[in-house]
Order: structure tokens, then sequence, then C-alpha cells
């Protein structure tokens, strides 16, 4: 049985929607069982949504309409970044209208909304958050589009559906390039999810939380959609990844079959991958703001090594 694209589309959104919390939910539980500490369960994040929906909204007076807007904005641009990303399969029909380069711009304009909403409202800790959110972007987005430039030139396109196919086909494996570029990734992915040692989801420390600091003061559902965006920001950079790196499983064309085999080999992936960041963030400490131009610097620089490395190795 044959898929239409746009019913592999609408899959793919209720996989982001039930799967991310999903994902949180084990990222969670594997950091507990690694420091020795009891879980509070797989569908706790599910809890915490459901929770915070049911809450009233607590507005400040000189709270504007970028305040109230940016919950909506980061989870719609949540839900359109994975219509592009080719989670079950490259068969997408958002495929053919955006590339890498607009998934990044996605994500940035996300960022760029949720630093305004932190400064909208005039407490310290928004400005504070913010300024260092757009801090770490200043340093992350050009490690990001140098490492997707040379994944582009391995693959020779931009296109995340055709890199897919690419390296599906077995023209683009093995490459020292690929290798340079995936490093980078991973560190981006680090300070662009707001893992450690970038930041500390779980903190709500003033000298040291960054993205907590700027939603601080939302509450109810507003807090719900920029909780639940964050958890499919976690999960669609994974699968970026996996797309972009390790596409094995993914379905190239709309077969029933190939879809639900994806769907299997995604969970697997994920599994592996949660059980390698809980592994970093337990054997690393977060680090001063200082050094995050060192970190993501490094990342930059693998990025331009693989670059480099294409035009000189390959």
């Amino acid at each position: 049985m044959k898929l239409y694209p746009f019913v592999i589309e609408i899959l793919q959104i209720l996989v982001l929607l039930a799967i991310a919390p999903v994902f949180a939910g084990w990222v969670k539980m594997l950091k507990c069982w690694s420091q020795g500490r009891s879980s509070p369960g797989l569908f706790q994040p599910y809890r915490d949504i459901r929770k915070l929906f049911s809450k009233d909204v607590v507005l400040a007076e000189n709270a504007s309409w970028i305040f109230r807007f940016t919950p909506y904005l980061v989870f719609g641009v949540a839900l359109l970044a994975g219509c592009i990303i080719p989670i079950l399969s490259t068969d997408l029909p958002l495929a053919a209208t955006a590339d890498v380069i607009v998934l990044v711009s996605l994500f940035a304009i996300a960022r760029f909304f949720t630093a305004l909403a932190g400064m909208d409202i005039g407490t310290a800790f928004g400005g504070m958050g913010s300024s260092r959110e757009m801090t770490i972007a200043s340093l992350a987005e050009p490690a990001m589009l140098m490492a997707i430039f040379t994944m582009s030139l391995a693959g020779g396109t931009t296109s995340l559906s055709q890199m897919t196919q690419v390296i599906l086909s077995g023209q683009s494996v093995f490459r020292p390039s690929m290798a340079f570029a995936f490093l980078a990734f991973l560190l981006v992915a680090i300070a662009e999810t707001g893992r450690i040692p970038v930041d500390n989801p779980a903190t709500h420390l003033e000298l040291t939380m960054i993205h907590e600091a700027m939603i601080l003061e939302y509450s109810g559902r507003y807090l719900a959609l920029v909780e639940w965006a964050g958890m499919m920001k976690l999960f669609l950079f994974f699968t970026l990844g996996i797309a972009a790196f390790f596409p094995w499983g993914i379905a190239a064309s709309g077969d029933l079959y190939a879809v639900f085999s994806a769907f299997f080999f995604m969970g697997l992936k994920l599994g592996i991958e949660a059980v390698f960041l809980v592994l970093i963030e337990t054997g690393l400490a977060k680090m001063r703001l200082f050094r995050l131009t060192e970190f993501l610097g490094s990342a930059f620089l693998l990025a331009t090594l693989g670059m480099l490395s294409y035009f000189i190795l390959e």
C-alpha cells in the first residue's frame, strides 16, 4: 500500500507532537538512572503539559503583543520544521520548497522572538537571559551554516531530502568532510538545545540559567506551548542529525511498510542518541559563560576543516 505525501506529512506532525515529550522523558529517565536518583517517569512531560494547560495565565501589566504572540510562534516554527525534516520519509510536499538554510532561519526566528519576549517584561532575569542567548546564537549559527555548507558540498544540494537520498544511495558515505561536519553539528546541537555543558535545562540559578531566564515570566498555556516547543526542538535536532548523517532506515518512498519500518528505526536511533547525550551530560560540568566562545569556536573550526578537506582530499 502506498501512502500519499500529504498523509506522510500529517504522520510526521503527529509523531513530532507525540514522541517529542516521550523522548524528553526518556532522556530525563536515563540521566536520573545514571546519577543514582529515582526517575519521574517516561510520560511525566505529558502530565506537566496537561497541568500547565489547565492553569490560568498570569501576565504583567506592561506585557505587549510580543510576549503573548511568542509562544504560538515558537510552537508553530517547531511544527513547520517537523514538516521539512525527513523523519519518516523523504517524500514530503514541503521538502521541495525549503532547504537546510531555511531550517536554520526558522530556528533563528524562534530564538529572536523568544529573546524579545524575555526583554519585553523589563525584568533583570529576562534581559540577562536574552543577552546570553543572542551571544550564543552569534557563535552557533555561523558554525551551523558552515557545517551545512560542508554537507551540501558532499551531497551536491542544500535540500535535506535530497541529501538524505544521496547518502542512502551510498554516494556520500565515509568521507572525511562528513566526519568533521558531524562533529561540528554535534557541538552546535548541544548549544542550540540548551544542554550541558552549554546550559542546564533543570536549573533556575540566576547566575547560570540562559533559556529558562527568558521564559521565567510565562505561565499557564503560554508556558505549556514554550515547554512543548523546547521538547520538539530537542527531538528535531536529533532527527536532523539522523537525516543528515545516519539516514539508513528512512523511507525513500511512500510505501506503508517502509514508513512503519522507518518509525522503528527512528525509535532505535533516538534511544541510542539519548544514551550518548546522557553520557556527555553526566561526564561534563556546565561551562562558565566566557568559555563558550572556545566551545563554539571549535565547532566552527571543525566545520571549516570539513569544507577544506572536501576540496583537498575529495
